[in-house]
Protein backbone atom coordinates (compact mmCIF):
# COMPACT_ATOMS: atom_id res chain seq x y z
CA UNK A 1 0.00 0.00 0.00
CA UNK A 2 1.20 3.46 -0.49
CA UNK A 3 -0.68 5.06 2.42
CA UNK A 4 -0.59 4.35 6.10
CA UNK A 5 -4.00 5.08 7.74
CA UNK A 6 -4.11 4.59 11.17
CA UNK A 7 -5.89 5.36 14.46
CA UNK A 8 -4.48 5.95 17.84
CA UNK A 9 -6.52 6.41 21.16
CA UNK A 10 -5.29 9.01 23.26
CA UNK A 11 -5.99 9.77 26.95
CA UNK A 12 -9.75 11.21 27.90
CA UNK A 13 -10.95 8.40 25.14
CA UNK A 14 -10.16 10.43 22.32
CA UNK A 15 -8.06 9.49 18.79
CA UNK A 16 -5.23 10.90 16.57
CA UNK A 17 -5.75 9.72 12.93
CA UNK A 18 -2.09 9.08 11.21
CA UNK A 19 -1.62 9.47 7.77
CA UNK A 20 1.93 8.25 6.22
CA UNK A 21 2.70 8.58 2.86
CA UNK A 22 4.52 4.77 2.12
CA UNK A 23 6.72 4.70 -0.80
CA UNK A 24 9.89 5.54 0.47
CA UNK A 25 11.91 4.21 -2.83
CA UNK A 26 9.93 7.55 -4.63
CA UNK A 27 10.68 9.92 -1.82
CA UNK A 28 7.18 9.32 -1.05
CA UNK A 29 5.92 10.61 -4.60
CA UNK A 30 2.64 11.53 -4.29
CA UNK A 31 0.09 9.24 -6.44
CA UNK A 32 -3.21 9.82 -7.27
CA UNK A 33 -4.06 6.46 -5.35
CA UNK A 34 -2.78 8.40 -2.48
CA UNK A 35 -4.67 11.82 -3.23
CA UNK A 36 -8.07 9.72 -3.47
CA UNK A 37 -7.45 7.92 -0.02
CA UNK A 38 -6.89 10.87 1.89
CA UNK A 39 -9.89 13.03 0.53
CA UNK A 40 -12.50 10.85 1.88
CA UNK A 41 -10.84 9.88 5.22
CA UNK A 42 -9.95 13.60 6.16
CA UNK A 43 -13.28 14.37 5.42
CA UNK A 44 -14.50 11.43 7.16
CA UNK A 45 -12.31 12.46 10.07
CA UNK A 46 -13.40 16.44 9.56
CA UNK A 47 -17.06 15.20 11.32
CA UNK A 48 -16.00 12.72 13.64
CA UNK A 49 -16.16 14.18 16.99
CA UNK A 50 -14.19 11.75 18.99
CA UNK A 51 -11.25 12.21 15.98
CA UNK A 52 -8.98 15.26 17.70
CA UNK A 53 -5.76 15.80 15.70
CA UNK A 54 -4.13 14.70 12.41
CA UNK A 55 -0.78 13.35 12.17
CA UNK A 56 0.85 13.66 8.55
CA UNK A 57 4.30 11.95 7.52
CA UNK A 58 6.31 10.01 5.46
CA UNK A 59 8.01 6.94 5.42
CA UNK A 60 11.65 6.98 5.89
CA UNK A 61 14.05 9.53 6.90
CA UNK A 62 15.15 10.76 3.60
CA UNK A 63 11.72 12.13 2.43
CA UNK A 64 8.55 13.83 3.91
CA UNK A 65 7.43 13.65 0.00
CA UNK A 66 9.62 14.82 -2.82
CA UNK A 67 6.39 15.81 -5.00
CA UNK A 68 3.76 14.52 -7.29
CA UNK A 69 4.05 11.68 -10.22
CA UNK A 70 5.28 13.57 -12.68
CA UNK A 71 6.67 10.58 -14.45
CA UNK A 72 2.74 9.38 -14.27
CA UNK A 73 1.49 12.41 -15.82
CA UNK A 74 4.44 12.41 -18.45
CA UNK A 75 2.84 9.36 -19.18
CA UNK A 76 -0.91 10.69 -19.47
CA UNK A 77 0.69 13.60 -21.98
CA UNK A 78 2.58 11.82 -23.87
CA UNK A 79 -0.45 9.14 -24.78
CA UNK A 80 -2.89 12.14 -25.33
CA UNK A 81 -0.27 13.87 -28.07
CA UNK A 82 0.38 10.99 -29.53
CA UNK A 83 -3.63 10.28 -30.10
CA UNK A 84 -3.88 13.96 -31.13
CA UNK A 85 -4.58 16.10 -32.91
CA UNK A 86 -2.52 19.39 -31.74
CA UNK A 87 -3.60 22.70 -32.97
CA UNK A 88 -2.44 25.60 -34.71
CA UNK A 89 -0.09 26.20 -31.72
CA UNK A 90 1.07 22.79 -30.49
CA UNK A 91 -1.66 22.12 -27.74
CA UNK A 92 -2.95 18.73 -27.87
CA UNK A 93 -6.13 16.79 -26.21
CA UNK A 94 -6.65 17.31 -22.67
CA UNK A 95 -4.85 14.49 -20.79
CA UNK A 96 -7.93 12.91 -18.30
CA UNK A 97 -5.48 11.32 -15.74
CA UNK A 98 -3.36 14.46 -15.56
CA UNK A 99 -6.64 16.56 -15.28
CA UNK A 100 -8.37 14.47 -12.84
CA UNK A 101 -4.77 14.15 -10.56
CA UNK A 102 -4.41 18.16 -10.42
CA UNK A 103 -7.77 18.17 -9.87
CA UNK A 104 -8.17 15.93 -6.51
CA UNK A 105 -4.40 17.28 -5.35
CA UNK A 106 -5.57 20.55 -5.37
CA UNK A 107 -8.90 19.85 -3.65
CA UNK A 108 -6.76 17.74 -1.08
CA UNK A 109 -4.43 21.17 -0.24
CA UNK A 110 -7.52 23.26 0.11
CA UNK A 111 -9.60 20.89 2.48
CA UNK A 112 -6.08 21.08 4.53
CA UNK A 113 -5.85 24.51 4.75
CA UNK A 114 -9.25 25.09 5.92
CA UNK A 115 -9.24 22.30 8.23
CA UNK A 116 -11.26 22.46 11.69
CA UNK A 117 -8.63 20.57 13.23
CA UNK A 118 -4.62 20.33 14.02
CA UNK A 119 -2.93 18.77 10.97
CA UNK A 120 0.39 17.90 12.23
CA UNK A 121 2.84 17.31 9.72
CA UNK A 122 6.46 16.19 10.41
CA UNK A 123 8.71 17.70 7.16
CA UNK A 124 11.99 16.04 7.72
CA UNK A 125 14.47 15.23 4.62
CA UNK A 126 13.00 16.45 1.18
CA UNK A 127 9.64 18.53 1.08
CA UNK A 128 9.11 19.66 -2.48
CA UNK A 129 6.68 20.70 -5.16
CA UNK A 130 3.42 18.40 -3.84
CA UNK A 131 4.52 17.62 -1.17
CA UNK A 132 5.14 21.29 0.08
CA UNK A 133 1.74 21.60 -0.92
CA UNK A 134 0.73 19.64 1.46
CA UNK A 135 3.08 20.98 4.22
CA UNK A 136 2.15 24.52 3.65
CA UNK A 137 -2.00 23.43 4.35
CA UNK A 138 -0.82 22.03 7.64
CA UNK A 139 -1.77 23.96 10.62
CA UNK A 140 1.61 22.20 12.43
CA UNK A 141 4.39 22.65 9.73
CA UNK A 142 7.54 20.88 11.65
CA UNK A 143 11.39 21.03 10.06
CA UNK A 144 14.32 19.16 11.47
CA UNK A 145 17.78 19.47 10.90
CA UNK A 146 17.88 17.16 7.17
CA UNK A 147 14.70 19.32 5.75
CA UNK A 148 15.46 20.88 2.22
CA UNK A 149 12.10 22.78 1.10
CA UNK A 150 11.94 23.85 -2.64
CA UNK A 151 9.49 24.34 -5.74
CA UNK A 152 12.47 23.02 -8.76
CA UNK A 153 9.12 23.39 -11.07
CA UNK A 154 11.45 25.54 -13.00
CA UNK A 155 13.68 22.72 -14.09
CA UNK A 156 10.58 20.62 -15.41
CA UNK A 157 8.95 23.48 -17.34
CA UNK A 158 6.15 23.75 -15.10
CA UNK A 159 5.72 26.31 -12.18
CA UNK A 160 5.53 26.30 -8.41
CA UNK A 161 1.60 25.15 -7.83
CA UNK A 162 -0.43 23.48 -5.25
CA UNK A 163 -0.86 27.11 -3.31
CA UNK A 164 2.16 28.19 -4.66
CA UNK A 165 0.79 31.19 -6.55
CA UNK A 166 -0.83 32.26 -2.88
CA UNK A 167 1.86 31.09 -0.48
CA UNK A 168 4.99 32.61 -2.83
CA UNK A 169 3.31 36.04 -3.23
CA UNK A 170 3.14 36.80 0.59
CA UNK A 171 6.94 36.06 1.14
CA UNK A 172 9.19 39.47 1.53
CA UNK A 173 10.24 41.51 -1.41
CA UNK A 174 11.74 39.20 -4.13
CA UNK A 175 11.68 36.29 -2.67
CA UNK A 176 8.90 34.42 -3.86
CA UNK A 177 9.88 34.86 -6.88
CA UNK A 178 13.58 34.11 -6.78
CA UNK A 179 12.74 30.84 -5.19
CA UNK A 180 10.25 29.93 -8.04
CA UNK A 181 12.73 30.84 -10.61
CA UNK A 182 15.71 29.11 -8.91
CA UNK A 183 14.33 26.46 -7.38
CA UNK A 184 16.97 27.14 -4.30
CA UNK A 185 16.75 24.77 -1.69
CA UNK A 186 15.24 25.97 1.83
CA UNK A 187 16.81 24.77 5.23
CA UNK A 188 14.90 24.39 8.51
CA UNK A 189 16.52 28.28 9.57
CA UNK A 190 15.22 29.69 6.24
CA UNK A 191 11.91 27.88 6.34
CA UNK A 192 10.91 29.45 9.72
CA UNK A 193 12.07 32.62 8.97
CA UNK A 194 9.97 32.57 6.01
CA UNK A 195 6.72 31.04 8.06
CA UNK A 196 6.56 28.29 6.00
CA UNK A 197 7.47 26.29 8.84
CA UNK A 198 6.68 27.11 12.02
CA UNK A 199 7.75 24.16 13.99
CA UNK A 200 12.06 23.27 14.35
CA UNK A 201 12.25 19.65 16.07
CA UNK A 202 14.91 17.79 15.74
CA UNK A 203 14.82 13.83 14.13
CA UNK A 204 15.54 12.44 17.11
CA UNK A 205 12.28 13.50 18.69
CA UNK A 206 10.17 12.09 15.59
CA UNK A 207 9.42 8.84 17.91
CA UNK A 208 8.50 10.97 20.94
CA UNK A 209 5.93 12.60 19.00
CA UNK A 210 3.30 10.36 18.92
CA UNK A 211 2.98 8.65 22.23
CA UNK A 212 3.15 12.38 23.70
CA UNK A 213 0.22 13.23 21.45
CA UNK A 214 -1.53 9.98 23.11
CA UNK A 215 -0.61 11.15 26.42
CA UNK A 216 -2.41 14.12 26.45
CA UNK A 217 -6.10 13.76 28.77
CA UNK A 218 -7.29 16.67 28.26
CA UNK A 219 -8.40 17.38 24.51
CA UNK A 220 -11.25 20.10 25.27
CA UNK A 221 -8.72 22.84 22.86
CA UNK A 222 -7.34 20.53 20.64
CA UNK A 223 -4.88 23.47 19.37
CA UNK A 224 -3.55 24.11 22.20
CA UNK A 225 -3.27 20.14 23.30
CA UNK A 226 -1.12 20.22 20.83
CA UNK A 227 0.47 23.09 20.67
CA UNK A 228 2.00 22.32 24.49
CA UNK A 229 3.54 18.98 23.25
CA UNK A 230 4.99 20.41 20.44
CA UNK A 231 6.51 23.35 22.51
CA UNK A 232 7.93 20.83 24.97
CA UNK A 233 9.81 19.01 21.94
CA UNK A 234 10.98 22.17 20.29
CA UNK A 235 12.64 23.52 23.80
CA UNK A 236 14.31 19.88 23.89
CA UNK A 237 15.51 20.34 20.45
CA UNK A 238 16.90 23.80 20.36
CA UNK A 239 20.98 22.60 20.15
CA UNK A 240 20.19 20.58 16.94
CA UNK A 241 19.82 24.00 15.06
CA UNK A 242 22.27 26.29 16.65
CA UNK A 243 24.86 26.25 14.21
CA UNK A 244 22.44 26.05 11.55
CA UNK A 245 22.97 29.01 8.77
CA UNK A 246 20.12 30.57 7.26
CA UNK A 247 21.67 31.55 3.85
CA UNK A 248 18.53 32.45 1.82
CA UNK A 249 18.18 35.34 5.14
CA UNK A 250 21.94 36.09 4.15
CA UNK A 251 21.15 37.30 0.67
CA UNK A 252 18.10 39.30 1.53
CA UNK A 253 18.87 42.18 0.63
CA UNK A 254 20.93 40.95 -2.43
CA UNK A 255 18.13 39.17 -3.96
CA UNK A 256 15.83 42.25 -3.41
CA UNK A 257 18.05 44.58 -4.92
CA UNK A 258 18.63 41.66 -7.76
CA UNK A 259 15.10 41.31 -8.44
CA UNK A 260 14.00 45.42 -8.44
CA UNK A 261 13.82 45.08 -12.20
CA UNK A 262 10.90 46.44 -13.91
CA UNK A 263 11.45 43.77 -16.79
CA UNK A 264 11.53 39.88 -16.37
CA UNK A 265 14.49 39.32 -18.75
CA UNK A 266 16.70 42.09 -16.77
CA UNK A 267 15.63 40.36 -13.64
CA UNK A 268 16.87 36.81 -15.28
CA UNK A 269 20.28 38.52 -16.33
CA UNK A 270 20.61 39.85 -12.83
CA UNK A 271 20.51 36.53 -11.25
CA UNK A 272 22.26 34.51 -13.30
CA UNK A 273 25.58 37.46 -13.49
CA UNK A 274 25.45 38.38 -9.72
CA UNK A 275 28.76 37.68 -8.98
CA UNK A 276 27.84 36.43 -5.27
CA UNK A 277 30.86 33.79 -4.20
CA UNK A 278 27.97 31.71 -2.34
CA UNK A 279 28.08 27.92 -2.63
CA UNK A 280 23.86 28.37 -1.75
CA UNK A 281 23.09 30.97 -3.85
CA UNK A 282 25.31 29.28 -7.06
CA UNK A 283 23.22 26.20 -6.53
CA UNK A 284 20.10 28.34 -7.11
CA UNK A 285 21.80 30.08 -9.66
CA UNK A 286 22.18 27.09 -11.65
CA UNK A 287 18.59 26.04 -10.75
CA UNK A 288 17.64 29.26 -13.07
CA UNK A 289 20.08 28.57 -16.29
CA UNK A 290 18.63 25.18 -16.34
CA UNK A 291 15.28 26.11 -16.52
CA UNK A 292 12.63 26.12 -19.38
CA UNK A 293 12.29 29.72 -21.10
CA UNK A 294 8.66 29.08 -21.41
CA UNK A 295 8.47 28.00 -17.42
CA UNK A 296 10.02 30.97 -16.74
CA UNK A 297 8.09 33.31 -18.55
CA UNK A 298 5.00 31.35 -17.09
CA UNK A 299 6.34 31.28 -13.69
CA UNK A 300 6.57 35.34 -13.25
CA UNK A 301 2.54 35.75 -15.40
CA UNK A 302 1.55 33.50 -12.35
CA UNK A 303 2.35 34.92 -10.05
CA UNK A 304 1.47 38.61 -11.19
CA UNK A 305 -2.13 37.57 -12.07
CA UNK A 306 -2.18 35.87 -8.48
CA UNK A 307 -0.81 38.24 -6.31
CA UNK A 308 -4.33 39.94 -5.10
CA UNK A 309 -6.55 36.50 -5.35
CA UNK A 310 -7.86 34.18 -2.69
CA UNK A 311 -6.95 31.00 -1.97
CA UNK A 312 -9.95 29.16 -3.58
CA UNK A 313 -9.23 31.53 -6.92
CA UNK A 314 -5.68 30.59 -7.07
CA UNK A 315 -6.55 27.08 -6.84
CA UNK A 316 -8.83 27.39 -9.74
CA UNK A 317 -6.35 29.57 -11.79
CA UNK A 318 -3.54 26.88 -10.92
CA UNK A 319 -6.02 23.72 -12.26
CA UNK A 320 -6.30 26.01 -15.43
CA UNK A 321 -2.67 26.42 -16.00
CA UNK A 322 -1.82 23.16 -14.82
CA UNK A 323 -4.13 21.59 -17.52
CA UNK A 324 -3.19 23.85 -20.09
CA UNK A 325 0.52 22.39 -19.62
CA UNK A 326 -0.53 19.22 -19.85
CA UNK A 327 -1.51 19.51 -23.28
CA UNK A 328 1.62 21.35 -24.80
CA UNK A 329 5.06 19.65 -24.74
CA UNK A 330 7.44 21.20 -22.82
CA UNK A 331 6.46 19.85 -19.40
CA UNK A 332 6.83 16.32 -20.59
CA UNK A 333 9.80 16.80 -22.09
CA UNK A 334 11.36 18.19 -19.03
CA UNK A 335 10.36 15.06 -17.14
CA UNK A 336 11.67 13.07 -19.60
CA UNK A 337 14.94 14.51 -19.53
CA UNK A 338 15.25 15.02 -15.63
CA UNK A 339 13.60 11.80 -14.37
CA UNK A 340 12.84 9.31 -16.90
CA UNK A 341 15.97 9.30 -20.03
CA UNK A 342 17.79 11.37 -17.39
CA UNK A 343 20.13 12.56 -19.59
CA UNK A 344 19.83 16.20 -18.50
CA UNK A 345 19.20 17.48 -21.81
CA UNK A 346 15.97 18.65 -22.33
CA UNK A 347 15.10 20.65 -25.79
CA UNK A 348 13.18 23.07 -24.87
CA UNK A 349 10.78 24.67 -27.50
CA UNK A 350 12.26 28.09 -26.68
CA UNK A 351 15.92 28.84 -26.37
CA UNK A 352 15.33 32.23 -25.16
CA UNK A 353 13.11 34.81 -23.08
CA UNK A 354 12.20 36.93 -26.07
CA UNK A 355 11.56 33.67 -28.03
CA UNK A 356 8.92 32.30 -26.33
CA UNK A 357 5.76 32.58 -28.80
CA UNK A 358 2.80 35.29 -26.64
CA UNK A 359 0.25 33.60 -28.44
CA UNK A 360 1.48 30.02 -27.02
CA UNK A 361 1.46 32.38 -24.01
CA UNK A 362 -2.06 33.85 -23.74
CA UNK A 363 -3.50 30.43 -24.75
CA UNK A 364 -1.74 28.58 -21.60
CA UNK A 365 -3.64 31.16 -19.59
CA UNK A 366 -6.75 31.03 -21.13
CA UNK A 367 -9.10 27.80 -19.44
CA UNK A 368 -9.61 24.70 -21.35
CA UNK A 369 -13.18 24.63 -20.32
CA UNK A 370 -16.45 26.99 -19.94
CA UNK A 371 -16.37 25.83 -15.99
CA UNK A 372 -13.94 25.19 -14.08
CA UNK A 373 -14.05 22.04 -11.99
CA UNK A 374 -12.96 23.61 -8.63
CA UNK A 375 -15.63 26.17 -8.88
CA UNK A 376 -17.57 24.41 -6.11
CA UNK A 377 -14.14 25.12 -3.66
Amino acid sequence: MSLIIEEHATGGGRRIGRLVLDNERSLNALSLEMIERMLPQLSTWRQDEGLVAVLLEGTGSRAFCAGGDVVGLYRAITSARTAGPLDDLGLGPVPEPAARFFEQEYRLDYLLHGYPKPVICWGGGIVMGGGLGLFSGSHQRIVTESSRLAMPEVTIALYPDVGGSWFLNRLPPGLGEFIALTGCQLNAKDSLWLGLANRAIAESQRTELLPRLREVADWQAPAAAVGLVLRQLEAASAGAFADQPSPLREHQDAIRRLLDRDRLADRVVAILEAGIGSPWFERARQGLAAGSPLAIRVIAEQLRRCRHCSLAEVFRRELALSVQLCRYREFAEGVRARLVDKDNNPDWTFKRLDEVDEALLAALFSPPWPRNPLQDL
